[in-house]
């Protein structure tokens, strides 16, 4: 079922009482490090499986959404190296222009300075310094994970060979006319003091004030509403809709923009929905993105009115005054002079805040760098729909394509020191030279660079390939390009996944930086509501791997993973899954005291017991199901049958029922030792991409090999024993029933009773031993009275209870339960024989009634066996 070529010592039995992932964990990743597991080789003949990581924000610490990322990557990888393949998962940071930014500015700013006291050069410098001391803890903490990542690779988008790829590109993209310069409306910070990305905008319910405000005259006014007042100072127009009646008389004249000596027109434009307030807007081009749309379409002038801090620069009384400042005493000012019409406070509505620094967003008006997306979208739309992408899970795909079907240009410029600087030079006389990475820029008077740097999702859409040292055409990129899939959650699918398939297409001649983007949730709590620290419920992951190990983490996080499903997580299932580390411990500790071995080759099916051809037989389903799990990104579903293979079946009956063989010795005892050898050899290497530390330990224990992480992938031998499959099911069924019954006449598990096995003849027969050792069922001896009698699985159990129980009382429980569990069946059977409710109940309703009744008649047939089992009293 395996084959295991490393060179192998001979095995140890010896293992700790108990297991202390404290003490393991940290050596061992080292360990495997050291030895360079986690490798890639560009020369290797074996086939390439790539996945990059998604690079964490150099400012960044290990949170749960990475934990859970990482954890699903690092199963893929370990068990693709495992079948032999020369897989690379490709490490590095992002340098996160803004965070990273504020991180050092906030530095300064305890020492009383600016990053204008310093100068850019000092201050870039001084950021490269932050970076080598306090920069990528994140980097550790991916080692406690245990992220198997070719740390060799490492890289950071500010280094040399991305740096120049960024540089390339841009050069390409601006010779192709795909990036230009242009006015256009974008997302300012007026902290951070520059444009910022949509992901970058965080939106929250916020209360503000819903004005609404008079222009004009008599019959020639209308009504407008707005959350901002203190733009009105730049509107420009006022638009309504060209078919609402109510304002035809008015369209293309002008009327009074009140507190000011301008007037201005109304416009008709289809924008505007009739139905919405009173069917008129205000029309600011310079300071919402939708006005600027309809501005564009009337050429109305561009009138910005606050500067970059978002202070007011035009209009006496207001002139200086914060934004909110400004729009308080413009509504006073609009109140005085009779223009207000209505005001409604608080009015919550949505607005967007800066990700970083929590400052309210200001739509401006600005001279941005863009890049002409039309193309780049229609390619990497296009990849998705011919096939040479897929998008897992697969209804994702309307997403991907509701996004770069309708994708605008994409401003990439930002108003920052720290980050890949434009490589734009400006002449005295007009001129604009775009400069390659191997081009001498423009000296001499009056030439200057462009002060902006790029926007950091521009460099990070260049990682799947930028990282392997494009633009040359190293012995890496022929390797491990396109990589083998993309793991992300969906929160970014719009914002990194389609930018890396537009310039991966774009830089790398149609061919898709991935051959499938495998798509996951977001990380909640364990009610589903989102983590946030202002509702205190976030939880460092790295506390959790204190208390209960990394495997436990991982487990938990690879036990919710449903595709492209949010995953809630609370700390009993940490604990949970803790448990279960434990009892593979536990259990394969006592699985090597007591014969378990790989040694020699596994026996013939002729000298198996049918519990050790049951066992294999499971094993094989297993090894199918984890397979098939693992090839469609099923996380949670692989995890499961892991699971229960592992605790159900191995543990709980494997172990339980060849306990009296092992017991007994002999050959019999060698055969099912080395059974269950291969059972826990095969089961370790399919446990060891979810849980590799524990697994690890165990499994070089039990087979002397050298490490998990280069063992081979169990196959499936095809080994199928039907037969045995139903006689060990027969097994259970009788120690199930039998346990059931004992629990309901209140005996304790470990309470012994006489009892007789009615199984000669039967395929039960072998299995008696086993079945009183898991029952605690003592042979009969004399003065046996035949108390209760149970026939099940085609055997009869024969019990004697004299003694133990008080036969009146149990009959009068079991009659009470009996009673209820037919006036429960009574009323199911009354609401589904009327055709009036099963007309007008919906289906839900009906198949839970249906349910109930089901159980009600289990219920009955059961408690009547009990009674009947019971002696008279």
């Amino acid at each position: 079922m395996t084959e295991n070529t490393q060179q192998q010592t001979a095995p140890t039995t010896e293992l700790p009482t108990q297991y202390a992932p404290a003490e393991v964990e940290g050596p061992l990743y080292e360990r495997w490090v050291e030895r360079g597991y986690f490798e890639a080789d560009a020369k290797s003949e074996k086939p390439p499986y790539t996945i990059v990581i998604p690079p964490p924000n150099v400012t960044g610490s290990l949170h749960l959404g990475h934990a859970f990322e990482h954890t699903l990557i690092d199963a893929l990888t370990r068990r693709k190296r495992m079948q032999g393949f020369e897989t690379l998962w490709q490490p590095g940071m992002d340098h996160a222009g803004i965070a990273t930014q504020n991180v050092v500015e906030r530095e300064l700013a305890k020492e009383g300075k600016s990053r204008h006291d310093l100068g850019r050069e000092a201050f870039v410098e001084r950021v490269w310094q932050w970076k080598a001391e306090s920069g990528g803890q994140i980097s550790g903490q991916m080692k406690r994970l245990g992220d198997g990542v070719a740390w060799s690779r490492e890289r950071f988008t500010m280094d040399e060979g991305l740096s120049q790829a960024v540089q390339t590109i841009f050069k390409k993209l601006y010779d192709d006319e795909l990036i230009y310069r242009a006015e256009r409306i974008i997302n300012w910070c007026p902290r951070c003091l520059t444009a910022i990305s949509d992901i970058e905008v965080e939106y929250q319910d916020d209360d503000g004030e819903l004005v609404s405000i008079r222009y004009g005259e008599g019959d020639e006014s209308l009504v407008v509403a707005t959350t901002r007042a203190e733009t009105m100072l730049g509107d420009t127009a006022v638009a309504v809709h060209p078919d609402d009646e109510r304002y035809k008389h008015l369209v293309g004249k002008q009327i009074k923009l009140p507190l000011t000596d301008r007037t201005i027109p109304v416009v008709a434009d289809t924008h505007v929905d009739p139905e919405f307030g009173t069917g008129a807007v205000k029309v600011t081009p310079a300071h919402d993105p939708n006005d600027f749309e309809i501005g564009q379409r009337h050429n109305l002038p561009n009138l910005a009115v606050m500067d970059e801090r978002a202070v007011i620069t035009v209009h006496g009384p207001f002139q200086g005054l914060d934004r909110l400042e400004a729009r308080s005493a413009i509504v006073a000012a609009l109140r005085a002079e009779g223009r207000i019409v209505a005001e409604k406070r608080p009015y919550v509505h949505s607005v967007g805040h800066c990700s970083r620094c929590k400052t309210t967003i200001e739509p401006r008006l600005s001279m941005q760098w863009w890049v002409k997306v039309g193309p780049l979208a229609q390619a990497a739309g296009d990849a998705v729909r011919d096939g040479k992408v897929k998008i897992h899970p697969q209804e994702m795909e309307k997403r991907y394509f509701d996004w770069v079907d309708n994708l605008h240009d994409w401003c990439i410029s930002r108003q920052l020191w720290w980050g890949h600087r434009i490589p734009v030079w400006y002449g005295p006389n007009g001129e604009v030279v775009c400069v390659g990475p191997d081009e001498q820029p423009p000296t001499g008077e009056g030439w200057h660079q462009d002060t902006d740097v790029l926007d950091t999702w521009f460099s990070s859409g260049l990682w799947p390939f930028s990282t392997l040292g494009w633009p040359e055409r190293t012995e890496s990129l022929e390797k491990f390009y396109p990589n083998s899939v993309l793991v992300t959650g969906y929160d970014i699918l719009f914002f990194w996944v389609a930018r890396m398939m537009m310039f991966g297409l774009y830089a790398m001649d149609g061919t898709p930086p991935f051959h499938t983007i495998a798509l996951h949730g977001m990380v909640r709590d364990q009610n589903g509501k989102k983590m946030s620290k202002s509702f205190g419920n976030v939880v460092n992951p790295l506390d959790w791997m204190d208390e209960y190990g990394s495997d436990a983490v991982r487990f938990t996080l690879a036990n919710g993973a449903n595709p492209g499903v949010d995953v809630p997580i609370g700390e009993d299932w940490v604990k949970a899954s803790r448990n279960f580390a434990n009892k593979i411990w536990n259990a394969t500790r006592f699985a090597l005291m007591n014969g378990a071995t790989v040694e020699g080759p596994l026996p013939d099916a002729s000298q198996m017991s049918a519990t050790d051809r049951w066992i294999l037989s499971r094993l094989n389903k297993t090894v199918a199901e984890v397979d098939a799990f693992y090839d469609d990104y099923q996380f949670a579903k692989l995890a499961d049958a892991l699971y229960h293979f592992a605790w159900d079946e191995v543990f709980d009956w494997y172990v339980e029922l060849s306990k009296t063989t092992f017991f007994a010795g002999g050959e019999q005892a060698k055969v099912s030792g080395r059974v269950l050898g291969e059972v826990l050899d095969v089961m370790l290497r399919l446990l060891h991409p979810i849980v590799p530390f524990v697994t690890e330990t165990l499994w070089t224990t039990l087979t002397g090999g050298e490490s998990l992480v280069v063992a081979d992938w169990p196959k499936n031998s095809g080994f199928r024993d039907e037969a045995a499959e139903r006689e060990i099911e027969l097994v259970q069924r009788v120690v199930t029933e039998v346990r059931r019954f004992r629990s309901d006449q209140g005996l304790q598990p470990g309470q012994k009773v006489p009892a007789r096995l009615d199984v000669a003849g039967t395929a039960l027969a072998p299995h008696e031993a086993a079945i009183r050792q898991l029952l605690r069922l003592q042979p009969e001896g004399e003065g046996f009275s035949a108390t209760a009698s149970l026939p099940v699985a085609g055997a009869t159990v024969t019990l004697d209870l004299s003694g133990t129980i008080d036969v009146a009382a149990e009959r009068k429980r079991l009659a009470k339960d009996l009673a209820a569990a037919e006036k429960e069946k009574a009323q199911a059977n009354g609401k589904l024989g009327n055709e009036a409710f099963l007309a007008k109940a919906p289906d839900n309703v009906v198949d839970k009634i249906r349910t109930r009744l089901a159980k009600a008649d289990e219920d009955i047939a059961r408690i009547e066996a009990q009674l009947a089992s019971l002696p008279q009293a």
